[in-house]
């Protein structure tokens, strides 16, 4: 027969063994590993780092250097059809770096380097594409503005603006006395017309909305257009003077061919007349170049004034 002993409730509870010293420390140990566990599992986890895409990178880089390279053996290709009539690239680029050892050399008001032939084209363009933006931006604002000045250019524009612009250089030619103005009077009137349709259609685009308070808040016409148009018909006009800037670029090059001077045009011509194809090939390469430049200068300018909807 089993015995068992109770203990009453108020008579003291008999007292825990005493751990020696020997016991203690692995018990210590489990305590510390069992607490390290719990700091660990309660600590949030490290936010994983981002993977780098490689395979977006790819498609980036990739398809240009195919396209380069397919440019490239085309080239090479044609060069071995046409024997030495024909530069091959590797001979092409090793002029190429005599070229751009020394592009700002002078020996003769005909003979430069082909930095200071860049440099005379882009001054030309400048001053016949500013010229027409101060003309053509205008305009476009009065045309796109008033109905009556609309249906009064709109037939000329239309007439005029099909017109090869190197059929105005005979123009220019005759009345300025000069390659030299002939050729920016041609950049001028072929830089004109974008700006002047982009603009114009900008202002018919902004919303009556806009307009119809203005007519209820009595704003005079200079606020009109500095408060409501302006701001409205910035992305069409900078779209146009994209457009601009890429039409007097392709045209400088056919002008300063009939003009002569100094111009990357006229160093293409004087190049052939001395039958140095591999010259004219540089010069084709660096008149795609510049082109590409200003185009992308211009549309990261058109990008930072172009504002998008919101979609809520």
């Amino acid at each position: 027969m089993v015995s068992a002993v109770f203990h009453s409730p108020l008579e003291p509870a008999a007292p825990m063994p005493a751990l020696s010293a020997r016991d203690a420390k692995p018990a210590m140990k489990t305590v510390a590993a069992n607490g390290a566990t719990a700091a660990v599992a309660a600590a949030p986890e490290a936010p994983a780092r981002p993977r780098f895409d490689w395979r977006g990178l790819w498609l980036k880089v990739l398809p240009p250097i195919f396209g380069l390279g397919f440019l490239v053996g085309i080239w090479a290709i044609v060069s071995i059809k046409t024997g030495a009539s024909f530069p091959s690239p590797l001979e092409t680029f090793k002029q190429a770096v005599e070229v751009f050892s020394d592009p700002f050399y002078q020996k003769g008001p005909n003979d430069q380097g082909i930095g200071w032939n860049v440099l005379s084209s882009l001054k030309r363009v400048a001053m016949g594409f500013g010229m027409a933006a101060i003309v053509g931006i205008p305009m476009g604002f009065m045309i796109g503005r008033f109905t009556f000045l609309s249906r009064m250019f709109n037939p000329l524009i239309s007439l005029l603006r099909p017109v090869s612009p190197l059929a105005w250089l005979p123009i220019g030619l005759m009345v300025f006395k000069g390659a030299n103005p002939a050729a920016i009077w041609t950049i001028f009137i072929c830089s004109i017309w974008p700006m002047i349709i982009n603009t114009a259609v900008g202002v018919q685009r902004v919303p009556s909305d806009y307009m119809n308070v203005a007519r209820v808040l009595n704003l005079s016409e200079w606020k009109i257009v500095t408060k409501i148009l302006f701001p409205a018909v910035l992305p069409y006009t900078l779209t146009g003077v994209r457009l601009a800037v890429g039409t007097a670029w392709l045209v400088i090059v056919a002008a300063e061919m009939l003009t002569g001077g100094v111009g990357i045009g006229f160093w293409v011509w004087d190049e052939w007349n001395n039958l140095n194809v591999k010259n004219i090939i540089i010069a084709i390469f660096v008149i795609g170049i510049v082109g590409l430049i200003l185009e992308f200068a211009l549309i990261k300018l058109a990008t930072a004034f172009t504002f998008e909807e919101v979609k809520t």
